[in-house]
């Protein structure tokens, strides 16, 4: 059986700011980061709300 962890082991994109301010360096995510993502638009138009008094 393969070790679950071996994946940890990868290189993690760097990092900019400390503490609850903590994000990636969008110049170092690639797509292999899973930094794309060309159906957003639509998922959140099918997972906002609609505002009261639209229908």
């Amino acid at each position: 059986m393969t070790d679950p962890l071996d994946k940890a082991t990868s290189k993690a994109p760097a990092t900019l700011g400390e503490g609850c301010l903590s994000r990636y360096d969008p110049d170092d995510l690639s797509p292999e980061d899973g930094t794309e993502f060309p159906g957003a638009a639509e998922l959140w138009k099918q997972m906002k709300p609609e505002p009261e008094g639209e229908a």
